[in-house]
C-alpha cells in the first residue's frame, strides 16, 4: 500500500530483454533516475478501489452518513464496489515490489530511515486531523479518549489492544511486519538474488506451517493470509531486475498467486444471503486478484513503459495521504453533502472523492514534502535525503 522511491535505474528494457538468472539486465540497476510512473498509477487505482468500497460497497457507519444503505443509493455500482476491498491485496503486491527495489543495496539504517520518514508524517497528521474533526460538537462520530489517540501515534495500537483512530491502519500494521521481516532477513545481511529467493521460499513455507499450527503468535509474525501478496510482489521485482526468463522468479509469482487467491476467496466469499450487504462471487474475487498480479507484472516486464505521464507521479504521491484520510473524513463529508445539503448520491460520491484528493494534495505539499527529508536526515544523517 505505501512506497517511497520507484527508481530502479535507467528506463526499463523492452519485454524481450532477458538475462541469465543472477545477472542484472543492463539498465535495471539502481544508478539511474527514471520512475515507474505506471506503478504510481496502479497505487492510485488501488486506493480508489478501496474508497469505492468504503463509500458504496459496504454497510456500517457509511450507511449512517448516507441516511440509508449505500446499496439503495447505488443499486448498480454497489455490487461492483464490494470488490474494492481487494485493492488492499493489490497494495500489498505493489509493496512487495517496491520494498525489494528500495531495500536493495541499502544499509539497515538507510532502509529504516526511508520507511519511517515515508510512513509517519502523513499518518500523524491524519490521526490528529480525524480526532479533531470527530471532537466537533456537530459531528456525529465520537473521538477516542486522549490516551488511546496518543497510543495510535505509535502505529502499534493493534498489538496493544487499543481502538484505532483510522480504520485503514490495520493494513499499516501488516506493512510494518513485512518491513521488519524483510529488513532482518534481507537488508541486514545484504540483498542478493539468492538471499531474496530463499526469503520468499522460507516465508511461503513458514506461513503455510503457521496456518496449520493455529498458533496466534506465528499468525501475527508470518501473516499467512497476506504473505503471498508481499512475496508475489518480490517475485515480480526479481523478474523486473533479472529478466523474464527467470524460472525461479516465475515460480515465486505463480505460487504466490495460487496461495493468495485461496486466502482472498476464503476471507471474502460467503454463500448468497438476503441479510448480507453484498455478495462477491468466487470467480470475481479470483479475477480481481489475478488482475492485480497481472498489472504489476506488466510494469515489471516493461509492458507499460509507455505509460509515463508526469501527472502519475503526483497521483502516486497523493495515494498514501488519500488512503489515510478518505474513510472517516468521508463519512463526515458524505453526511454533510447528501444528508444535510441534499445533493444527489452520485454527485456526493464524486465530490467527496475530489475533496479527499484535494486534502491529500495539501497534506503532501505542506507536510510530507518538507518533513519527510528532515526526518530521514535525522535518522540517517550520513546519507542525503532523497
Amino acid at each position: 500500500m505505501t512506497a517511497s522511491q520507484l527508481t530502479p535505474g535507467a528506463p526499463p528494457a523492452p519485454p524481450a530483454a532477458v538475462a541469465a538468472p543472477g545477472r542484472v539486465i543492463p539498465g535495471r540497476g539502481r544508478g539511474g533516475s527514471s520512475r515507474l510512473r505506471a506503478l504510481d498509477g496502479l497505487r492510485l487505482l488501488a486506493a480508489l478501489m478501496v474508497a469505492g468500497y468504503h463509500y458504496a460497497g459496504r454497510g456500517g457507519e457509511i450507511s449512517r452518513a448516507w441516511g440509508g444503505s449505500p446499496a439503495h443509493q447505488f443499486p448498480t455500482l454497489a455490487p461492483l464496489f464490494a470488490y474494492g476491498c481487494l485493492g488492499v491485496q493489490i497494495f500489498f503486491v505493489i509493496s512487495g515490489f517496491v520494498i525489494c527495489l528500495s531495500g536493495w543495496g541499502r544499509t539497515l539504517r538507510a532502509f529504516l530511515a526511508s520507511r519511517i520518514s515515508r510512513l509517519y508524517p502523513a499518518y500523524w497528521a491524519a490521526i490528529l486531523l480525524i480526532t479533531a474533526v470527530f471532537a466537533l460538537p456537530w459531528v456525529a462520530y465520537k473521538a477516542l479518549p486522549p490516551s488511546e489517540v496518543l497510543t495510535n501515534l505509535t502505529m502499534l495500537q493493534q498489538p496493544l489492544g487499543v481502538d484505532r483512530v483510522l480504520g485503514v491502519c490495520w493494513t499499516l500494521w501488516a506493512e510494518m511486519r513485512f518491513y521488519a521481516l524483510f529488513a532482518l532477513c534481507v537488508v541486514l545481511p545484504g540483498a542478493t538474488r539468492r538471499r531474496v529467493v530463499l526469503f520468499c521460499a522460507g516465508w511461503t513455507l513458514a506461513a503455510a506451517l503457521a496456518q496449520a499450527a493455529h498458533e496466534p503468535f506465528l499468525d501475527t509474525v508470518l501473516m499467512p493470509e497476506y504473505a503471498p501478496f508481499f512475496i508475489g510482489g518480490i517475485g515480480l521485482y526479481l523478474l523486473h531486475r533479472y529478466g523474464a526468463r527467470d524460472p525461479i522468479a516465475w515460480a515465486i509469482v505463480l505460487v504466490s498467486w495460487l496461495v493468495g487467491q485461496h486466502y482472498a476467496v476464503a476471507g471474502l466469499w460467503h454463500a448468497p444471503s438476503a441479510t448480507a450487504f453484498s455478495y462477491r462471487s468466487t470467480a470475481g474475487i479470483i479475477a480481481v486478484v489475478t488482475l492485480g498480479f497481472a498489472l504489476v507484472a506488466a510494469v515489471a516486464l516493461g509492458l507499460l513503459r509507455r505509460v509515463d505521464w508526469r501527472w502519475l507521479t503526483v497521483a502516486g504521491a497523493l495515494t498514501y495521504p488519500f488512503y489515510l484520510v478518505h474513510e472517516h473524513l468521508g463519512w463526515v463529508v458524505v453526511r454533510a453533502l447528501h444528508h444535510t445539503l441534499g445533493l444527489p448520491a452520485y454527485a456526493t460520491l464524486l465530490l467527496t472523492v475530489g475533496l479527499m484528493l484535494l486534502l491529500a494534495w495539501l497534506l503532501h505539499r505542506f507536510l510530507e514534502r518538507p518533513l519527510t527529508p528532515l526526518l530521514k536526515r535525522a535518522i540517517d544523517p550520513r546519507r542525503p535525503a532523497v
